[in-house]
């Protein structure tokens, strides 16, 4: 053989070899939980309009400060007297200016700067996107193109957007996915109004540009807090009166902060911009603000962050919940509480439609898990959502099915299915209100002994469920004292074992009523001390006896 092509093609193979291993360690790595990133846009204020003072901006910078440059610039271009050149896409360590190189102190640089200092073990990053004057229409990703060829074209002729290739929210999305594979997008600071007027539309459009983000990087907005900035209010201002409904975005957000601007002054250049000790401050005010809304955990498995490149600080996913049963099967008669759904995770164990656990108890995944006044329960259920559970079916037999549901329309219901198949009927709510749990029946279902999977799938919105019933049905009415037909015998035969109220609790074989009756006697049941009918159908008809059982 041609022990050159046998190396080159030795050599090939290994290159396959690594470059599959390489690719799986990438696969199963995930999100420094320790790096901390946030969106910051807005306008000028933001942009960075403080000045500039070497000593204590560059020359004091944390290390563990680091920003995601949003556009090119090399060291001749930008201001401060910093050397760093920057590359659209990769991480720097957060010098000023960081929006554009014309620009100043933002107060994203004291923002960051401070959230470093209140969270030790936590490296901060900014995702840096705003543009001078422009209105909040530069941020919709459906209004931006109309708005730099409309009323935002002086702006665009000024050249600013062409930073972010005239296309400010699609920057913001572009660098936020890349930020997302590294680290956590914690939180969004914003400072914009001074060119819109601050009413409903504004406001409404201010959500917009964070909940199409959010929406696009599959992040949850009861997770991920908004802080937004007041507008200069001191001296000589343009907006101050503005800042009244900047504080009305409140009613907008799930999780909301407001940098109040009070007491902090102006450049003294012009009416709309703050000063050098106004930006540090504010960004300040947007830390505290920030640091009450977020999750202030610290994972201490975490390696710590590569600040030269992130992305060598992921960490390595944990491998797959393996699917079964959340604690054992659960036994059939009985009730299976809603949420004792199987282990294995979304899309396996449950489908759930929106992100996070809305009731925040017992299980840290997507399904709603609440606790009313009567227990634990799953709520807030949609349609086309389900569950699994692992059952183990004690008996042959027909069973009884029921749930405990509340809902407040009396349409929200479920359907039940045993290894893929319907069982039962429809079950609805009653319609009247989430905290009156009612029972509601769903027909028979025949059943076979040993394992299987049950699942409960939502058929119409909402239904909250706290648990779903197996009663057994025997195949004879129930017993009365009136049917007893006594001293009789028969031959080997089969044997059912009934309580004083007609429930059957036990199946067995036995070689003549004798012989039963010995069986039960001896507690190989496991049936509790009391009085019972023994039953035995056999070719020579039925007959029983009552039997005592003592507990051993």
């Amino acid at each position: 053989m041609d022990v050159k092509k046998y190396s080159e093609i030795l050599t090939i193979a290994l290159w396959l070899v690594g470059g599959i291993l390489m690719l799986a360690t990438v696969a199963t790595a995930a999100p420094n939980p320790n790096f901390h990133i946030y969106i910051a846009y807005g306008q000028s204020n933001m942009a960075g309009n403080g000045d500039i003072v070497p000593a204590e901006d560059q020359d004091k910078y944390s290390e563990k400060f680091l920003m995601l440059a949003s556009h090119n610039a090399n060291a001749s271009q930008r201001s401060g007297k910093t050397n760093q050149s920057i590359k659209t896409g990769e991480w720097y360590t957060a010098i000023p200016p960081m929006f554009h190189p014309f620009e100043n102190l933002s107060p994203a640089d004291y923002f960051g700067r401070a959230m470093v200092d209140s969270l030790p073990g936590v490296t901060v990053g900014i995702i840096p996107v705003a543009i001078g004057a422009v209105s909040i229409r530069a941020f919709d990703k459906d209004q931006y193109e109309s708005y730099f060829k409309g009323d935002g074209k002086d702006i665009m002729s000024w050249g600013w957007p062409k930073d972010y290739d005239n296309n400010p929210p699609g920057r913001i999305l572009e660098l936020a996915k890349k930020a997302k594979e590294v680290g956590v997008i914690k939180g969004f600071i914003f400072h914009q109004g001074e060119s819109d007027g601050t009413d409903d539309n504004w406001r409404r459009t201010v959500y917009k540009t964070y909940k199409d983000i959010i929406d696009a990087l599959d992040l949850d907005e009861n997770e991920v807090p908004f802080v937004a900035g007041e507008l200069l209010q001191e001296g000589n201002n343009c907006c101050g009166s503005k800042n009244g409904g900047i504080a009305q975005l409140k009613n907008n957000f799930k999780k909301f902060g407001l940098a109040s601007s009070k007491g902090l002054q102006g450049n003294g250049k012009d009416p709309y911009h703050f000063g050098r000790a106004g930006v540090i401050e504010l960004g300040r005010r947007y830390c505290s603000e920030m640091l009450k809304l977020i999750d202030k955990t610290i994972d201490p498995d975490a390696p710590p962050v590569n600040l030269v490149d992130p992305s060598q600080s992921t960490v390595p996913d944990e491998p797959p919940e393996e699917y079964g049963p959340y604690t054992d099967p659960i036994e059939i008669p009985g009730k299976v509480q809603a949420e004792n759904y199987n282990k294995g995770g979304a899309n396996v164990a449950y489908y759930d439609l929106n992100k996070g656990n809305e009731g925040g108890k017992l299980r840290k995944d997507d399904v709603d898990i609440y606790q009313p006044n009567m227990g634990i329960v799953v709520g807030y259920n949609q349609k086309g959502e389900w569950l699994k559970y692992t059952v183990n079916v004690a008996a042959d037999g027909d069973y009884e099915i029921s749930a405990n549901v509340a809902g407040e329309n009396g349409t929200g219901s479920l359907m039940l299915y045993m290894d893929d198949q319907p069982i039962g009927t429809e079950m609805a709510n009653t319609g009247n209100g989430f905290d009156a749990f009612e029972v509601v029946k769903g027909g028979k279902a025949s059943l076979k002994a040993g394992e299987h999977e049950l699942k409960i799938e939502i058929t119409n919105d909402w239904i909250d469920i706290d648990y779903v019933e197996f009663k057994e049905v025997s195949s004879q009415q129930p017993l009365g004292f009136k049917d007893v037909r006594l001293g009789m015998t028969e031959a080997e035969s089969n044997f059912e074992l009934f309580d004083l109220r007609g429930n059957r609790v036990a199946r067995f074989s036995a070689g003549g009523m004798a012989s039963a009756m010995d069986y039960v006697k001896s507690g190989a049941l496991k049936v509790r001390g009391g009085v019972y009918m023994l039953r035995g159908n056999t070719a020579n008809g039925m007959i029983s006896r009552k039997v005592g059982v003592y507990a051993k």
